[in-house]
């Protein structure tokens, strides 16, 4: 009998590099075996995940083994849509590109649309299209989560997610509002697992109870588009019982800061200053104003002062007198947000019980930006952690920032046991950039696209108001728009409005399908042609590694690689690894060489760029005799400096000593690779907390090149950028608003934060579409690629829309069943399943299983193509119309966030379905079928992960 080999050898070698199946970026080991990829785990060493991985990390091996992906470069030879292309070199496919776009460049820069998806290399992307000198780029946030950033940064000057963490060690009670499982998904679960361990409490906030929800201690089911009714009646509690941190208001807050609040005032809204500019308090012992930061005032939070020609009052009395009316009392709330009174009013209690009764004291010595020195800090072991959830809401931008009230007055960020950042914030608004908007054909664009407005003469219009980018971002539309706003794109340049545009380039963006409101539609309107017959978007540029549905729409298709097969520089630049201890950064680096036998092959994208950006003779990407200046990205991530000193890479510069300055450093990526693919350094102890104050985090953020300055600030309860777009609705200063603009900006830009009704309840018949409906990205499953993934594919293969148990029963619904599922905007038929873990007026469904027939090389009658489906096929980008003409974007009208979880639908069964609808028609796949089969028995089948016998060319 042959003996049993129970440690059987998994690889002859070991390649450390950074996963890419979601934005955790965790470390991960990867073992080769004959120099092929054989086995993912993560990496022990690595500072943020230590080892642990995720089912999606360990099935990166079926994304970079995957059938669908791309083989090399493709020009359509059928009509957009159908799949049909042809393979032509990589000479020909980036000499055509280099075609199309420097015609563009030397006339009309702003025709070219250049938006990317969860690329995480935006730092390149957006220096790339600056130097092309188009103002359209922007990546997915706008429709992803850009309230939650832009709410986060106006406030506290960093937000959720990758800018903070809850400090895991130390909370005792922990608030985790719409957190799904996909995004930073080993951290939460490690940071989860310490608070259940020490018998902290969690409270999850969210309509459905899936992944961390469902471990929590207690949750809260509450009604789609009211959290920030439940947040407000929260303060309204907690400030009525007066339990607020009042000294840390004062200390490091606005909230003693004086207003006027003289309506006939010029400033009226707005802060008052000194000849300096410095915002004044009113001293309670002197009686007179004295600038916030003298270290001698004593500020009072109450009352109504007179001051020359005006009266002003701090802002904690605004507050006072906003947030104590009875309309934010739980009984007044609690029917719309599906909470019981007596339950807001119990968290409340929990919250100041934690936070005031249990307050926790570290034995660290610091010192702040007035010169005080503190011999301890105090911290409220209360935490809040949030994302897409409150973010996809046409409210979402207030519902964030009342979150974020809410923290505040508990004196629970950057406090030990609260909220903290990650390096490199914070960064207050004062710090960050505004957005750049000035064209010049031929020449760079003024500065990158995307930034902060202080107010409305920071906005992308014309002399006449009318926007001057193609998302209308930045607009009276969206005046904070940070991120963008990609779901308007397509459309906006179909109608012409605001302009037509030359060239859409999208990298790593899957908008014919699952990253579209309004699906269907757009698939038509990538078709649509004029009177002429010529597309309407006369090119479209796609680069991706998989055979997606966007690819099926684009006239060159540019193909990437996987992530194993590429550098990458995960920067402090741009989106970094670095926890609140911890300031870090990551490469990625071609552990595999990509290989794509019997074709042209594929190459990293952000090398392609490079390489374009050379045969445009972009400024920074050639020298002086216009040769380029980058052999590829990993030549640029070594020798590019964004200013002196500083780099995409933060670790081993200059002579390989130096870390965040130093000059380039030609064996950094070798120094990397050496240490595991990171870098990283840990904060002081003495600098750990109260970062925005600390004078030592001051100290060590400009000696590793985080700040070139000291960036001492105070968190803004009230927000004077909003006060002043506020002002110009209302029909003060030189900027104005469209007329059709000034009542809905009036109140969405509130410089305290407000709740309303979210656009398309109020623009519906409540009793026409009683329900909600929202869908949510599943733990297994990250951009629309994970479904095509041979093992995550087996967790979720397809997609029932699960029905409340109540609504279940009343419509007489059985195992099996299907149902009609109608929105203002259109209907789906498709299988359902109860849950009874869900708010009762609530239907949902995970995100991006359903699938186009024929895309991602599966099979055409594949589960995803036939019983999946997609929420976003009811929605639209575009508000129901108002009567007026007008088109109103579906979106967070201060931000532009897409608005797709504010969706009303009605639900009815429908008979017995073989597939779901509506059924898009099949594309053609330019890379075949994948095998039925994939077997590994010491080499993947076929060498590549595909089966010969199996593959259709």
């Amino acid at each position: 009998m042959t003996p049993l080999d129970t440690a059987p050898k998994v690889s002859d070698e070991i390649r450390k590099t950074t996963c890419y199946m979601c934005a955790c970026r965790c470390g991960i080991d990867v073992h080769l075996r004959d120099g092929k990829v054989a086995y993912i785990e993560g990496n022990r060493d690595h500072p943020v995940n230590g080892g642990v991985l995720c089912a999606k990390g360990s099935a990166g091996i079926m994304q970079h083994l995957s059938p669908a992906r791309l083989r090399g470069p493709l020009r359509r030879r059928g009509p957009r849509g159908s799949g049909e292309f042809e393979g032509i070199s990589w000479e020909e496919a980036l000499a055509l590109a280099a075609s199309w776009l420097a015609p563009v460049r030397e006339t009309a820069p702003e025709k070219l649309a250049f938006f990317t998806g969860r690329d995480q290399s935006q730092a390149l992307t957006g220096w790339w299209a600056q130097q092309f000198g188009t103002p359209n780029y922007a990546a997915h946030g706008g429709f992803c989560s850009v309230n939650m950033a832009a709410a986060g940064i106006y406030t506290m000057g960093g937000a959720f997610w990758e800018f903070g963490a809850p400090d895991w060690e130390r909370t005792k009670l922990l608030l985790l509002f719409g957190v799904a499982e996909d995004h930073d998904s080993n951290p939460i679960k490690i940071g989860l697992g310490r608070l259940k361990a020490r018998g902290a409490k969690i409270v999850a906030i969210n309509p459905v109870r899936t992944g961390y929800n469902a471990i929590a201690d207690e949750w809260l089911g509450i009604t789609p588009g009211t959290d920030g009714l439940f947040v407000l009646a929260l303060v309204h509690v907690l400030m009525s019982a007066g339990k607020v941190d009042l000294d840390y208001l004062i200390r490091y807050t606005n909230a003693a800061h004086l207003v006027d609040d003289d309506p006939r005032s010029p400033t009226h809204g707005l802060f008052l200053r000194d000849a300096e500019g410095r915002e004044l308090v009113w001293d309670r012992d002197r009686h007179r104003a004295l600038p916030w930061d003298e270290p001698s005032a004593k500020p009072a939070l109450s009352g109504t002062v007179n001051l020359g020609p005006t009266h002003a009052k701090p802002v904690f009395q605004l507050m006072a007198e906003a947030w104590l009316d009875p309309a934010h009392a739980p009984e007044a709330v609690a029917e719309r947000c599906g909470i019981p009174a007596t339950t807001i009013r119990r968290i409340a209690a929990e919250l100041a019980e934690v936070a005031f009764e249990q307050a926790i004291t570290l034995p660290r010595p610091w010192t702040d930006f007035r010169g005080t020195h503190h011999e301890t800090m105090l911290g409220r072991p209360v935490a809040v952690h949030a994302m897409r959830g409150i973010s996809a809401h046409s409210n979402g931008f207030q519902t964030c920032r009342a979150l974020h009230v809410l923290q505040l007055i508990l004196g629970a960020v950057e406090t030990p046991g609260g909220f903290r950042f990650k390096p490199p914030y914070p960064r207050p608004v004062a710090a960050q950039p505004k957005p750049h908007h000035r064209v010049t054909p031929g020449l760079p664009l003024d500065g990158p696209q995307l930034g902060y407005p202080r107010g409305p003469e920071d906005l992308a219009v014309d002399a006449e108001g009318r926007p001057l980018r193609i998302d209308k971002a930045f607009s009276w539309e969206a005046p904070l728009a940070a991120h963008g706003m990609m779901h308007m794109v397509i459309s906006n340049a179909v109608a012409g409005d605001p302009y037509p545009i030359e060239v859409l380039f999208l990298y790593m963006a899957n908008m014919a399908w699952n990253s579209s409101m309004n699906t269907s539609a757009v698939m038509e309107m990538l078709t649509r042609t004029d009177a002429s017959g010529d597309y309407v978007i006369p090119k479209i540029i796609v680069a991706d590694a998989y055979s997606s549905e966007m690819v099926a729409f684009a006239d060159l298709v540019l193909p990437d690689t996987t992530y194993l097969e590429r550098h990458d520089a995960i920067s402090l630049l741009d989106r970094p690894i670095g926890e609140p201890d911890l300031v870090a950064d990551a490469i990625r680096w071609p552990v595999v060489e990509p290989t794509r036998p019997g074709h042209e092959g594929v190459r990293g994208f952000q090398s392609v760029l490079l390489d374009l950006g050379a045969r445009l003779k972009l400024p920074g990407m050639v020298d002086a005799e216009g040769a380029p200046l980058y052999r590829d990205y990993a030549d640029y991530m070594t020798r590019h400096q964004r200013r002196p000193g500083i780099g995409p890479l933060a670790g081993w510069r200059g002579d390989g000593n130096a870390h965040g300055r130093g000059e380039p450093n030609p064996d950094q990526i070798a120094r990397y690779i050496e240490n595991g693919g990171f870098w990283s350094q840990a904060v002081p102890e003495e600098a750990a907390y109260f970062k925005p104050w600390n004078t030592a985090w001051a100290d060590f953020a400009m000696k590793i090149g985080l700040t070139d300055t000291a960036q001492h600030y105070t968190f803004q309860l009230y927000c004077e950028p909003l006060a002043r777009f506020r002002a110009a609705a209302l029909g003060r200063g030189e900027h104005q608003p469209p007329e059709h603009l000034r009542d809905r900006l009036a109140q969405a830009t509130a410089p305290l934060p407000i709740w309303y009704p979210p656009f398309e309840e109020s623009l519906v018949d409540p009793a026409e579409y009683p329900l909600h409906a929202i869908t949510q990205r599943p733990a297994a499953m990250y951009h629309s690629w994970g479904s095509q993934n041979a093992w995550l594919r087996q967790i979720h293969g397809q997609n029932p829309l699960y029905v409340p148990g109540g609504l279940w029963d009343a419509l007489g619904f059985a195992e099996g069943d299907w149902a009609h599922v109608t929105s203002p905007h259109g209907r789906i038929t498709v299988p359902v399943a109860r849950m009874d873990a869900v708010n009762p007026r609530t239907l949902w469904t995970w995100n991006a299983i359903g699938k186009r027939p024929g895309a991602w090389a599966l099979a055409p009658d594949a589960p995803e193509a036939t019983r999946g489906f997609l929420l976003n096929h009811l929605i639209s980008e575009l508000l129901p119309p108002r009567g007026d003409g007008l088109r109103w974007s579906n979106s967070d009208p201060v931000t532009g966030q897409a608005a797709w979880y504010d969706l009303r639908v009605r639900l009815e069964k429908a008979p017995p379905q073989t597939r779901s609808a509506p059924h898009a028609t099949a594309q053609t796949s330019p890379v075949g079928r994948g095998p039925a089969s994939v077997a590994f028995d010491g080499q993947w089948s076929g060498g590549d992960g595909v089966s010969a016998r199996d593959r259709t060319l």
